[in-house]
C-alpha cells in the first residue's frame, strides 16, 4: 500500500482514503498524465487494486485501460498491466473457493463487465491486434483475457471474431508459438472459441489445426502424455463433432491413419495412470465421432472402410482382447469397435474372425456375450457388448444367418459353446437383465430377415428329463405365462418385455411364425386377459405390448387356422376388450418416458437397469406397426372387403402401370437408340457427300483431261495402229519383242555398271597420284597388273562393242527386209529363224556380262586389298619419292586408256539409243529417263517431225 500512496499522494495524518477514493484518483492519474512513466505506475497501482476492489476498478477504470491499450502501443510494459487488470476484472480470482452463492455473484458481476467490454466490437479487434505482438508479457496477457470473455459471453465473442479480418488466424498463430505456456493457453483459448459454432470450426480446420494438433500430439507422447494431449483432443473433438464438412477434411487428409499409433500397447498393462486413462477415452470418443450413426452413411463408410485399411480396426481389435486394460477403456473400446463394424460388411467379416487368445481360442463374439449374460460383470460393459452384438447383426444377413445356425440341431457342437447357446442361456436365466439383453440380441438376429425367422422355428429346447423338446417359440410363451414363478427377483416387467420384444420382431411380416404362434391354444387367451385386466402403472407397458403382439397376429394373419382367423380375433377382441380399450392399450408403448429415450439413438445408454426397458431398432418397428394394426383391428368386416377389393384393383392399376412404364423405358430407350443412330447417319451422309463433291470435280477434270488428250494424240493414234499392223507383218509377235526390250534394258545396266567401276578405278588413280605409293616394287607390279586388267576390260567392251555394232547391222537389214515382206510371204520363215540366231547371241552376250561383273568384283577386291596395303605403308612414303615421277607416267598412260575407254562407251550409248528407237519404230514402247523427259515434245512434233527422226537413225 505504501507503493499505492507514493503514486496519489500522502493524505494528511490519520486520514486513510477509501479504496474507491485511490481507484479514482488513479483513474484520473492515467487520464491526466502526459509521462508515460506516471500512467505506468497508475496502471500497475490499478492492477494490485483490481482483485479486491473488482467491482469499482471495472465500473471507473475499464474504459481509461481500453484507451491505454489504444494510445501507448509502443510500452509493452503498460500494455501488460493493463491486460491483466482487465483479466482480473472480467475473470474472478481462480485460486480461491468462494461459497456458491458468491461465486454466482462473482459469475455474474464478470458477465456484466464482459457485455461492457464487448460493447465496442473495436475493443475485441484491438485484443486481436494485440495477440499479434510477441512480447511475453503482451501476449500471454492477451490470451488469457480473451478465454476469459469466450468463457462468459461465448456466442457474442465468437461472432465480433467471426467478421473480424484474419481474426482466426491470428489465434491459430498461438499455436506455432515456440512458448509453451503461450501455446498451451493457445490451446484452451480455441476449445472455447470453436463451442457450438460451425463456421469457427471450418475456419480453423483449414488453417491447418489437424496437422499442427497431431504434431502437438505426438511431441507430447500421444496416449502417455499429459493434459496437453487432453487439451489437444478435446480441440479436435469440438471440430470434428456434427462438423461434416471437417470430417470429410479429415479424412481426405489421411488423418485417419496418423490415428493408428495412438492405440499401440504393451503386453503389460498394469498400472494405466489416471492421465492415460482420460487420454486414450478421448482418442477412442474420436475415433467413434468419424463412424458415428448419426452421420451420414456414405461419409460413415468411408470412414469405416479407411479405418480398416490402415489397420485401425486390427488395432482397437487387440486392445479389445488384451488383458489388464481398466474397465472404462475396455467398455469405450467396445462401443468404438460397434460403430466401426457397423453396417460395414468388410469389417464385420473381420470381427468374426477375431479369436481371443485363450486355450483353445474362442471367437471374439462368443467371448464377449459370456460378458454379457454374467451379472457379474458391470452394468455399462454388459450394455456396451449388446451394442457391440447389434452393430456386428446390423445390415449383416450373413452373421444373422451363423448365429442362427448355431440353435439349429443339425450344427450344435456338445464340446464347444457357441453364441446360440449363450443366448438361450441368456434368456431362460435367473437374471431379469440377461433375459432382456439376451432377447434383444436374438431379435436383432431375426431383424429383416424372413429366412432367419422361419429357421428359428425349428430350434427345439430339451426342458428336463423325460419330456419332449419343445420349440423355442413355445417356450418363450410358456414363460410369459408363468408370470408367478418370476415374482421372486421382482424384476418380472423387464423380462415380460424382453420376451414380448422378441416375440414382435419374430412374427411380424412371417405368417408362417404366425401361425405357429396361434397353434398354441393357450396363446390368445393368455394375450386378451392381459389386455382386459386393470393393472398398475408398471403393468401397462407389459399390456401395450400384449396388445401388439395380437394385433400382429391379425394383420399378418393368412387366415390358414380356421379357429383364428382374422375375422375371430377381431371379434374376440370386441367382445372381451372392446377396440377402444385395444387401441388405448396399444398406445401405452409410444407414451412410454422410456420410448422416447430409446428412440433417440442406437446405443443402448440406461443410467439403470431398471431402465433396461425398450431397443431402439423395436421403437422403430413399433411405429410401422402402430397405425396399420389400429386400421385392421377398427375397420369392420366389409369395409376390409372393400379395402381388399380395391387392392385388388389397385394392383391391377400398379402392375398396368407397370408395365406401361417398362413400355415407355423400352420406347425411350429405342427412341434414343434410333436418334442416335440418325447421328451417326447423319454424320455419314455429310462425309459421303463431302466424298461425292471432290469426286464429281476430280471427274470433271479428268474429262477434260480427257478431252485435251484426244485432241493431242488422235493423230498419234492413227500411226501407232499402223506401226502395229507393220510389225505384225514383219512376224513379230509381242512376246518376242518384250524379250528385245528386257535384253536391252539389261545391255543398259551393265553399260552403268561398266562405267561406275571405270569411277572407282579413275578415282584410286587420282588417289595414287595425290598420295604417293609406300613400295617401289610392289606398287610397280600393282600398277603393272592393274594396267593389264585394263586392257582386259577395254578388250572386252571391244568385243561387245563389236557384236553390239554386229547386232544393229542384223536388224537393219532385218528391217530392209520387212518392206518387201508383204510382197514375198514365203520369207516370213527365213526372217524368224534370223530373229532367233539373234535372241541366242543376245543370251551369249549376256553371259559375257555376268563373266564380266565377276572380274570386277575381283578387281573390287583387289582394291580394298591395296588400300590396305597403302594405310600400312604410310611410314616408308618418303623412301619411294623417287619412283613418283615414274609411276605418275605410268599412271597418265593409264588414264589415256581410260579416256579412249569412255569413248568407247560413249559410242555405245549411241549405239544402244539407236537401237531403242528401231524398236519405238517397230511399235513397241520404251520408256526411260530420256523418253519419259522428252514425251511432251513426241506428243507435239506432227509427221514431218517422225520423218527427220527416221533419216537421223539411218545416218
Amino acid at each position: 500500500m505504501n507503493y499505492i500512496w507514493e503514486v496519489v499522494g500522502r493524505h494528511p495524518t490519520g486520514q486513510q482514503p477509501t479504496g474507491e477514493e485511490t481507484i479514482q484518483k488513479l483513474c484520473d492519474r492515467v487520464a491526466s498524465s502526459t509521462l508515460l512513466e506516471d500512467r505506468r505506475d497508475a496502471v500497475r497501482a490499478l492492477k494490485s487494486l483490481s482483485k479486491k476492489y473488482r467491482m469499482e476498478v471495472g465500473t471507473m477504470a475499464m474504459d481509461h485501460l481500453v484507451r491505454i491499450l489504444q494510445t501507448d502501443r509502443t510500452d509493452t510494459e503498460i500494455l501488460g498491466y493493463a491486460l491483466d487488470t482487465l483479466y482480473n476484472i472480467v475473470c474472478s480470482d481462480e485460486e480461491e473457493e468462494p461459497e456458491e452463492n458468491q461465486q454466482k455473484q462473482e459469475d455474474d458481476l464478470g458477465a456484466q463487465f464482459t457485455e461492457k467490454f464487448i460493447r465496442e466490437p473495436d475493443n475485441i479487434t484491438l485484443l486481436l491486434t494485440l495477440l499479434e505482438e510477441f512480447d511475453f508479457h503482451v501476449r500471454w496477457p492477451g490470451v488469457k483475457l480473451l478465454t476469459a470473455l469466450l468463457k462468459s459471453q461465448c456466442a457474442q465473442v465468437q461472432g465480433i471474431i467471426l467478421v473480424s479480418p484474419m481474426g482466426v488466424s491470428r489465434l491459430m498463430d498461438l499455436l506455432a508459438d515456440s512458448r509453451e505456456v503461450i501455446r498451451n493457453d493457445g490451446l484452451l483459448l480455441l476449445q472455447q472459441l470453436t463451442k457450438g459454432n460451425t463456421a469457427i470450426q471450418k475456419i480453423v480446420a483449414f488453417e491447418n489445426a489437424f496437422e499442427r494438433l497431431l504434431e502437438i500430439i505426438i511431441e507430447e507422447g500421444s496416449s502417455d502424455g499429459g493434459i496437453v494431449v487432453e487439451d489437444c483432443l478435446l480441440l479436435l473433438l469440438n471440430l470434428l463433432k456434427n462438423n461434416s464438412s471437417n470430417q470429410n477434411f479429415f479424412k481426405e487428409g489421411s488423418y485417419i491413419q496418423k490415428m493408428k499409433p495412438w492405440f499401440e500397447v504393451g503386453d503389460d498393462n498394469s498400472g494405466w495412470s489416471a492421465q492415460k486413462v482420460t487420454n486414450l477415452h478421448l482418442m477412442l470418443q474420436l475415433v467413434r465421432v468419424m463412424v458415428s450413426p448419426v452421420n451420414s452413411p456414405g461419409a460413415t463408410a468411408s470412414c469405416q472402410k479407411a479405418m480398416f485399411q490402415c489397420g485401425l480396426l486390427q488395432q482397437l481389435c487387440t486392445i479389445l482382447m488384451a488383458t489388464g486394460v481398466p474397465a472404462d477403456i475396455l467398455t469405450e473400446t467396445i462401443n468404438t469397435v460397434s460403430e466401426v463394424i457397423r453396417g460395414s460388411e468388410v469389417n464385420q467379416d473381420y470381427f468374426a474372425s477375431v479369436n481371443a487368445p485363450s486355450n483353445p481360442p474362442r471367437p471374439a463374439i462368443v467371448v464377449l456375450l459370456m460378458s454379457m449374460v454374467n451379472e457379474r460383470q458391470p452394468f455399462v460393459l454388459r450394455c456396451a457388448v449388446l451394442y457391440c452384438f447389434q452393430c456386428f447383426l446390423y445390415k449383416n444377413h450373413k452373421g444373422q444367418g451363423e448365429i442362427v445356425a448355431t440353435l439349429l440341431p443339425s450344427t450344435i457342437d456338445a464340446n464347444s459353446i457357441s453364441a446360440g447357446q449363450l443366448l438361450c442361456g441368456g434368456l431362460f436365466s435367473a437374471d431379469s437383465l440377461s433375459n432382456w439383453c439376451a432377447a434383444v440380441a436374438l431379435a436383432h438376429a431375426l431383424q429383416n430377415n424372413l429366412t432367419q425367422k422361419e429357421q428359428l422355428l425349428r430350434v427345439q429346447l430339451a426342458t428336463s428329463l423325460g419330456k419332449p423338446p419343445v420349440s423355442l417359440l413355445q417356450q418363450c410363451t410358456n414363460i410369459l405365462s408363468q408370470g408367478d414363478k418370476l415374482d421372486r427377483r421382482g424384476s418380472r416387467v423387464q423380462t415380460k418385455v424382453g420376451l414380448l420384444m422378441l416375440l414382435c420382431t419374430w412374427i411380424s411380416n412371417c405368417p408362417i411364425a404366425v401361425m405357429h404362434f396361434l397353434h398354441n391354444q393357450d396363446n390368445v387367451p393368455f394375450l386378451t386377459g392381459q389386455i382386459s385386466e386393470n393393472l398398475g402403472e408398471d403393468e401397462r407397458l407389459v399390456q401395450g405390448l400384449c396388445a401388439l403382439l395380437l394385433g400382429i397376429c391379425i394383420y399378418y394373419n393368412d387366415n390358414s387356422l380356421e379357429n383364428y382367423t382374422k375375422e375371430k380375433l377381431k371379434q374376440l377382441i370386441e367382445k372381451r376388450i372392446g377396440k377402444e380399450n385395444f387401441v388405448e392399450k396399444l398406445g401405452f408403448i409410444t407414451k412410454h418416458e422410456l420410448y422416447s429415450r430409446a428412440a433417440q439413438k442406437p446405443q443402448p445408454a440406461f443410467s439403470t437397469p431398471e431402465h433396461m426397458m425398450f431397443d431402439h431398432e423395436f421403437t422403430k418397428l413399433v411405429k410401422e406397426l402402430e397405425g396399420m394394426i389400429t386400421k385392421a383391428v377398427l375397420r369392420s368386416s366389409e369395409e376390409e372387403k372393400k379395402e381388399e377389393e380395391v387392392k385388388k384393383t389397385l394392383e391391377q392399376h400398379d402392375s398396368i402401370v407397370t408395365q406401361y412404364k417398362e413400355l415407355i423405358r423400352e420406347q425411350d430407350s429405342q427412341i434414343n437408340e434410333l436418334k442416335e443412330q440418325v447421328t451417326l447417319l447423319t454424320s455419314q451422309n455429310e462425309k459421303l457427300q463431302n466424298t461425292i463433291t471432290q469426286q464429281f470435280s476430280q471427274i470433271q477434270q479428268h474429262k477434260d483431261q480427257y478431252n485435251i488428250l484426244k485432241l493431242k494424240l488422235g493423230k498419234d493414234n492413227q500411226q501407232t495402229s499402223n506401226q502395229a499392223e507393220a510389225a505384225h507383218m514383219n512376224g513379230l509377235q509381242p512376246e518376242e519383242l518384250s524379250q528385245l526390250r528386257e535384253q536391252l534394258e539389261e545391255l543398259q545396266r551393265q553399260n552403268l555398271l561398266l562405267q561406275t567401276q571405270l569411277t572407282e578405278k579413275d578415282s584410286l588413280v587420282t588417289s595414287l597420284k595425290t598420295e604417293g605409293v609406300p613400295s617401289a616394287e610392289g606398287s610397280t607390279s600393282e600398277v603393272t597388273e592393274l594396267q593389264k586388267e585394263v586392257e582386259l576390260l577395254k578388250a572386252q567392251l571391244q568385243s561387245q562393242t563389236a557384236e553390239i555394232t554386229q547386232l544393229q547391222s542384223e536388224r537393219q537389214e532385218l528391217l530392209r527386209g520387212s518392206e518387201t515382206t508383204a510382197a514375198v510371204p514365203g520369207e516370213d520363215r527365213v526372217y524368224t529363224e534370223k530373229i532367233a540366231e539373234l535372241e541366242s547371241r543376245l543370251s551369249a552376250q549376256t553371259a559375257e556380262t555376268q563373266k564380266l561383273k565377276g572380274e570386277v568384283k575381283t578387281l573390287l577386291e583387289s582394291k580394298e586389298l591395296m588400300e590396305k596395303e597403302l594405310a600400312s605403308a604410310t611410314s616408308t612414303a618418303a623412301i619411294m619419292q623417287a619412283e613418283k615421277s615414274k609411276l605418275q607416267q605410268e599412271v597418265q598412260e593409264s588414264k589415256k586408256e581410260q579416256d579412249d575407254l569412255l569413248m568407247l562407251l560413249a559410242d555405245q550409248d549411241q549405239k544402244i539409243l539407236s537401237l531403242k528407237q528401231r524398236l519405238k519404230d517397230l511399235g513397241e514402247t520404251i520408256e526411260d529417263e530420256d523418253d519419259l523427259d522428252s514425251r511432251d515434245q513426241f506428243d507435239d512434233d506432227d509427221d514431218d517431225d517422225d520423218e527427220e527422226e527416221e533419216e537421223e537413225c539411218d545416218e
